[in-house]
Order: structure tokens, then sequence, then C-alpha cells
């Protein structure tokens, strides 16, 4: 098993102390709060501001969150620190990365250092929060950061300084992009500047997150002008419409997922070739296009439903 295990003694002793002593119910409940740095509530947060409330907050948002999430298996691939219960048999693993895959299968469960769920959470809440302006929408996204935080360290995914440097990540990236935008207006060169600075990965990066945010990135990327050029969609605020645009989203990630796997092996796939690395990279940038920059095409097509007009 590759990678290289470090940590400090004090961080060992507190996810031992957490799960040896915080009661079996709490712990299952607190498992469950990851749920706000994974994939799924990512694509429903970023969905919901991209294709019903505001198109550019979803773009500010989406840029920085994908930027954050490319760069962190970066820094991941350079540390290569393994995940605690890797060499601790007294920490167990409650929540794995990758529910299907041998727990030990660092290609598929990834590094440690820096925690990828922190580092979501706070790049995508934290920049909700900045873009908005709202005290409150601060408040949610500090707690929401926190409780991820402490549910990867006590599922035993994560140590304590692994969250903080996803933190850092995320505020490495949302500062990047502040900075780029200071200095180069035009919004194309600026996200061509991005995607040329999350590259360098895919030479020395061995994991599958790296290869997943990087495709995801690049669709992103891609379909802005796209849909600023061909498609020009319209936000909307009636619940209707907000519920089938969210299932719809939905519908195409999962289908296009399945859909793109066909032609190739299982065995491929999953084998951690780079080969296999290359093609997920491929299979997720063209499911973010599709969701950006295609399936709002759609969106004409249902203006007239529900009852409440569009803002």
């Amino acid at each position: 098993m590759e990678g290289i295990s470090f940590a400090y003694n004090w961080e060992v002793s507190l996810i031992e102390w957490l799960q040896s002593h915080m009661p079996e119910g709490f712990i299952s409940f607190v498992s469950r709060l990851s749920i706000f740095g994974e994939e799924l509530v990512a694509i429903l947060v970023l969905g919901f501001l991209y294709w019903c409330l505001n198109k550019q907050a979803g773009k500010y948002v989406g840029l920085n969150l994908l930027a954050a999430s490319v760069y962190n298996p970066m820094v991941k691939n350079c540390v290569l620190r393994r995940r605690p219960y890797f060499d601790h048999e007294t920490i167990n693993i409650l929540r794995p990365v990758d529910k299907n895959a041998d727990v030990y299968d660092i290609v598929a469960q990834g590094y440690s250092f820096p925690s990828g769920h922190s580092t979501t959470a706070s790049s995508l809440f934290g920049s909700i929060a900045l873009y908005f302006k709202k005290r409150a929408l601060t408040v949610v996204a500090c707690v929401l950061c926190l409780l991820v935080g402490f549910s990867r360290v006590v599922v035993g995914a994560h140590f304590p300084t692994d969250i903080i440097c996803g933190w850092l990540v995320s505020a490495f990236a949302i500062g990047l992009i502040s900075g780029l935008r200071r200095v180069i207006k035009n919004e194309n060169a600026l996200r061509l500047v991005l995607l040329l600075t999350a590259l360098p990965g895919l030479f020395f990066c061995k994991s599958a997150d790296y290869f997943t945010c990087f495709g995801l990135l690049l669709g992103f990327i891609a379909s802005i002008p796209v849909e600023e050029r061909f498609v020009q969609f319209e936000n909307t605020r009636s619940p209707i419409r907000i519920a089938l645009r969210l299932v719809g989203g939905l519908v195409i990630f999962f289908a296009a997922d399945k859909l793109l796997k066909l032609p190739f092996d299982k065995e491929f796939l999953a084998s951690g070739q780079y080969a296999a690395l290359l093609v997920r990279a491929i299979r997720y940038t063209v499911i973010s296009f599709l969701e950006f920059g295609v399936y709002p095409m759609i969106f004409k097509y249902t203006k007239n439903i529900g009852s409440k007009r569009d803002k």
C-alpha cells in the first residue's frame, strides 16, 4: 500500500478517544454530517444557485468550488499522507470515501491530507457567504464547515490537521481567483489561466479524486461561454420549476455517468491505471459540460410551468 505515514500523537489519541467515548448513536448521527461535504449536496446546492436562484452566483461559487476541489488532490498527491485507519488498528473507518471499493484501496479512497470534504464544504458554503454578504449565511457556513470537519475526524477518515489544511486550500483557491480577477478583466482569459494552474496534476497525480475534479472544472469552464452565447437561460423562483430543474439535473448527472461507463470494462475503470484515470477525467468533463452548458437549453420549454413569475 502506497503513501507516507505521519501524525502528531495528540491526533491519534483524539480520534481514539472520540471513537471509544462517544455513544454509538451519536457517532452515527455525526457521521451523517459528512454529507455536507460530499458530491450529492455540492451538485444540489450549485445546481440550485446556477439553474434556479442566481446564475452569476452559480458561476462564482462553481469556479471557487471546483478550483479548490482540484487543488486539494494536487496537494494530497504531493504529501501522500495515509488515512488514520491505514496504520492505527485502534481507529475504525465508519464512512469511507468510496463505499463500493476496498477501504484500503488508496486510489479509490484517496490520501488523507488535506481533507476533501472540508475543502468542498468551506469552498461551497464559504463562497455563498462571500457572494451574498449576509451575516446569517456567514454563520451557517462557519457552522457547517466545523461540523463537516468534526465528522471526518470522528469517522476515522482524517486527522485534525487534514481538516485545517482543507480549509486553507479552500481559502487559497478563493483568494487566488479573487486576485486573478483584479489583474485579468476578461473572464474567459481568467478561466483559462485558472485551468492552467490545475493542469500540472495530470503529470503526477495518481488518485481518482484529482481526475474527477479536473474533469468537472474543465467541463464547467467550457460550458460558461457556450451558455452565455447560445443558451442565455433565465433563473426562476417557481417552486415547481425549481424542483424540475434540480431533479432533471440529478437524473442527467447519474444517467450520463452510467452511460459513459458502458464502453469500458469495469475492471479497467477500477484499475487505477493512468489510462483509466484519463477516461475518468473525460467522463466528468462531458458530464459537467452537459449539466451547465447543454441541460439549461431545455428550460425554455418549461417556462410556463408553475404559477409564480420569474424575477
